[in-house]
This record gives C-alpha cells, structure tokens and sequence, in this order.
C-alpha cells in the first residue's frame, strides 16, 4: 500500500465529510491504510447498523458530529483540523427521500456544497479538494451510449436536481475564487450506483437483498429491468483518492469534472443483480413488486470514462462477477462469521489494490 497514489496521502491531515456513510466509511479506512490523519464530519449513522459503527471506526479517526448546514461549526472544523486535502461526501443519498423531504435535500447537497466552497474560500491551507456528487447530476435522456464530462446537467426528481445544482455551485465558486497559482485545487466527481460490504441504507437493492436473505424472507424488488452502472464501493474510490493525490501534486486537474464507471460490458439489470447476490448467498428468494411506483424513476444511467482514463490512467479493475463476490463475502463474513470487520475491510481494501497492481492501474504503483 506503500505506494498507492505515489505516496501523497502518508501523514497528511485529510478531512472526509460524510464519513459515516457507506461511501465515506470504506474512504476513511483506505486513508488510514495509506498512513493519513483522517477528521470525519458527518451528521448521524445512515442505518442500524452501518459500515461505520460495526468496523468501529471511531476508534481510529477524530470523530465530529456535525451538520454541513451549518456554517460556523464547519468552518470551526476546518480552523481546527487544518486539513490539507477535503473529500466532501455529506449528501442526502436517497431518491426516494427526496421526494419525501425536498427541502432537506436540496439544503443538504446544493447548500452543504456551498459551505464546504466558503470554508476552502477562507482556508488556503487546504491543498486539494474533491467534491463528490453523482452520475444522476446528468439530464437523463435514457440514453444507451455512456454521458460525458461536458454532457447537459440536471434531473427531473429533487435528488437528481440537487446534485446538477452542486455541480454548477462547484463550477462557480472554482471560477469566480479559485483562480490563482496559489488557489486549492478542486475537482468534482461523478460515480454510479456503488455496492459493496457494509451498505445498509433503506431503499437500495443490495442492502433490501441482504437484509432480506440474511432473515431468510423473499426481497421484493421494483423495476426488475433498470440498468445502472454498478461497481464495487472501491472503484469510484480509487478515483477519488488518485485525482485528490495529483491535485495536491500539480495544478493541471484544477477545475475539472470527472466520471468514475465501471467497464463498458457492465450494464447489468436490477434483476441480474438479484440473481448473482441470491446465487451467492445460496439461498436468496426474491419477487417483484407491481404497484405504482413513487415518483419518476430512470431506468438506463451509464457514464463514459474515457476522461478519467486519458487525463489520469484511471480504469475500473473489477469485473461484474468479482463485484458481486467480494460484496456477498463481506455480508457472510459479517451475519455467519461474526469476525473483525475492520481487518476483513482492510483485507479487501489490499486484495483490490494488489489486484489493480497486477492489472496495470497507474495509481497502484510508484509513478516518477
């Protein structure tokens, strides 16, 4: 792990906002792995239990309990950890929220976004930035052929909305204040649907299937044939981590958005998910549920990541196959086990690094 990300991430003070949710949690642990001095600043638990309260993480990082609504605590957060790279997550997550609560979601990830913008505005010390938003920031026109960094933003459903407007928050707040040689280095990123160990947040399908197959009743699912990009939770990760590394080493990156996906054969529906997940476990029922839907749904989303591949030397490294495994494994390990899911965690933290080693991804290895 040494040299991951050309070592950039060792003894640096980094701060993750969402940190205990599922995407912040497995950042928070890679980060420590790689010898960081990780703040995390997030709200509540997503679920009971979650990612970040079973590998009790509290335990490793300097944990703060905070709302990215409000400003004054946050920008007491960044006076006092002094961070030289932010990962900013804190997001309200779900669809099906935000069209119960679309002020609360709209607050949270338009309005958190600018906060985050206005404390790296008044602390120069922060090196390099990466805001993270969502593959849904894009203007769904179900298309087959794959969006693009530079394709029209919006949405149609309040949480899709929201991440298009932090999109267009991070783009003005860049090119209005970050515009000097001496400016953080920001970047705003865009991933699809991500799975993996530990997610048991309401409404998505791998926990719906987990939490179903391990209490031995039938998952119910909606919209057997939507298609998203699915990848393991590392992945998008691994992007993260090296576009914040060469943020922090060069100023080239500044001010550019990009896509982290899986391969262009992975476009896999709701129901083969199912399918794989329940084959895994062994005993998985599911059916499909076919009363009317809560608002509008998409049902084709996928990325191009031609970008992140020509600008860094990003490429996924896991296979569909591979993906479902490594997610069925964690959540066996964790119900019929009942091991350290810490160390597990950090095993396939280093599995997937040794893998993309052996794969040729660029960020695996020391690059002069």
């Amino acid at each position: 792990m040494n040299n991951c990300f050309n070592g950039i991430y060792k003894g640096k003070r980094v701060l993750v906002t969402g940190h205990t949710g599922f995407k912040g949690s497995w950042l928070t642990m890679w980060l420590l792995s790689l010898g960081a001095k990780v703040t995390g600043y997030s709200l509540y638990l997503p679920s009971v239990p979650c990612n970040f309260s079973v590998c009790k993480l509290d335990k490793h990082i300097e944990h703060i309990t905070g709302d990215v609504r409000d400003l004054k605590k946050l920008e007491t957060v960044f006076k006092k950890c002094k961070p030289e790279i932010v990962f900013h997550l804190a997001a309200q997550p779900i669809v099906k929220k935000s069209f119960e609560d679309p002020k609360l979601t709209f607050d949270t990830n338009a309005g958190g976004t600018v906060n985050i913008f206005e404390c790296l505005r008044k602390n120069p010390f922060v090196k390099s930035a990466v805001i993270i938003t969502s593959d849904k920031c894009y203007k769904n026109q179900e298309w087959k052929k794959g969006y693009t960094e530079t394709d029209i933003l919006g949405g149609d459903d309040p949480y899709s909305a929201s991440k298009a407007c932090a999109e267009i928050v991070a783009n003005s707040y860049i090119k209005s204040f970050f515009n000097n040689k001496n400016s953080t280095r920001i970047s705003t990123t865009r991933a699809g649907n991500v799975i993996g160990g530990g997610d048991w947040a309401a409404d998505r399908i791998v926990p719906d299937c987990i939490r179903a197959f391990s209490n031995n009743r039938v998952v119910v699912i909606r919209n057997p044939k939507s298609t998203r990009p699915w990848q393991h939770v590392l992945e998008p990760l691994s992007g993260y981590l090296w576009l914040g590394a060469q943020l922090y080493s060069s100023a080239k990156l500044h001010g550019e958005s990009f896509n982290f996906g899986p391969a262009k054969n992975v476009d896999q529906s709701v129901k083969e998910v199912v399918e794989a997940l329940a084959k895994h476990w062994g005993n998985g029922r599911w059916r499909i549920d076919n009363k009317k839907r809560f608002g509008k749904e998409t049902h084709l989303l996928k990325l191009s990541c031609e970008k992140s591949f020509k600008l860094i030397g990003w490429k996924p490294t896991l296979s569909f196959k591979e993906t479902i495994e490594k997610t069925a494994h964690w959540y066996k390990r964790y119900y019929l086990q009942n091991g350290d899911m810490y160390s597990y965690s950090m095993a396939q933290i280093a599995e997937y690094a040794s893998l993309a080693l052996k794969r040729g991804s660029h960020w695996s290895r020391k690059i002069k």
